[in-house]
């Protein structure tokens, strides 16, 4: 049953949600430790295939093709490969807080492909600050070299914004009416069923599959295509369903502020006065992008 405002089993989850998403940057680069980040990204997508049709087919929902699909599915899920090669391969070479910054400016690329090729998503005055705002922000993460513990690398920093670039991309091309009439659930399974076979074959291009590889680093291979891609997203839909949308979306600016956090924490990253300024030149950036009047 729909309902027009939030209560505490529906905080519950957006507190929880948020904090999945946000540990995930972590758990992505503690494991690629053991497992090349591209062979990673794959075999995550190709294992979600089958936690995702396992939940579709637990819950009735239909895994059929829609006429018209194929060319835009093929499409969407290319992209989304590009989008976790370049979010894989980032959280490889840079510190997670100067990823998370520099992969959340995907409001900012969305907005800026929505102003020209989706209707009612014209850039106000408003919006436009906002714009400017969070592009400050971007750049002024990417042009700053003091990340700490000697890994600020502008490699990392551009594979994080060709991570945003690809995650603006998949949002637009899932809210295309080829794509949004076949639903989220088989949107995310072209995403993921395209996605495994194309990384996995580009994996050897980017070094040794296996580096030092342990017993917790296949645990949280599994972890990831299952909680992560299958449950975080399949929660999200479910929340989006339930509560306004407005105050679900709000939800998602804690995810980059507790990833800074999670990062200082566990990793022992420095948060310098540039990095959390950029951070704050971001999130006030994409509040304004998200205003409606």
């Amino acid at each position: 049953m729909r309902k027009d405002r939030l209560d505490g089993q529906g905080l519950a989850a957006l507190l929880g949600v948020a904090m999945l998403l946000a540990a995930n940057q972590v758990i992505v680069k503690i494991t690629t430790a053991g497992l090349q980040p591209v062979f990673f990204a794959g075999a995550r997508s190709a294992l979600a295939v089958l936690f995702i049709a396992g939940w579709m087919a637990l819950r009735g929902l239909p895994m059929r093709y829609v006429r018209g699909t194929l060319g835009p599915g093929l499409l969407i899920g290319t992209v989304f490969a590009a989008e976790f090669l370049c979010l894989f391969m980032a959280l490889d070479l840079t510190t997670v807080s100067r990823a998370v910054i520099i992969f959340y400016s995907m409001p900012v690329w969305l907005a800026i492909a929505a102003h020209f090729g989706l209707p009612g998503e014209r850039l106000s005055p408003l919006r436009g600050l906002g714009l400017a705002l969070a592009f400050a922000g971007t750049a002024w993460a990417i042009l700053d070299r003091s990340g700490g513990q000697g890994q600020a690398s502008l490699a990392g920093d551009l594979y994080a914004l060709g991570g945003a670039l690809g995650w603006a991309g998949t949002a637009f091309l899932a809210r295309r009416p080829a794509m949004a009439k076949v639903g989220p659930e088989m949107q995310l399974l072209w995403m993921v069923g395209v996605s495994g076979p194309i990384l996995l074959l580009a994996a050897p291009a980017f070094g040794p599959l296996l580096r030092a590889v342990e017993p917790i680093h296949w645990f949280w291979l599994v972890f990831q295509a299952s909680v992560v891609v299958a449950g975080g997203f399949i929660t999200w839909l479910w929340l989006l369903g339930r509560y306004p949308a407005a105050t679900v979306a709000s939800f998602s600016f804690l995810t980059p502020i507790l990833s800074l956090l999670f990062g200082w924490l566990v990793m022992g990253e420095h948060l310098g006065p540039a990095i959390l300024g950029a951070a704050g030149l971001v999130a006030v950036g994409i509040i304004l992008i998200n205003r409606r009047g």
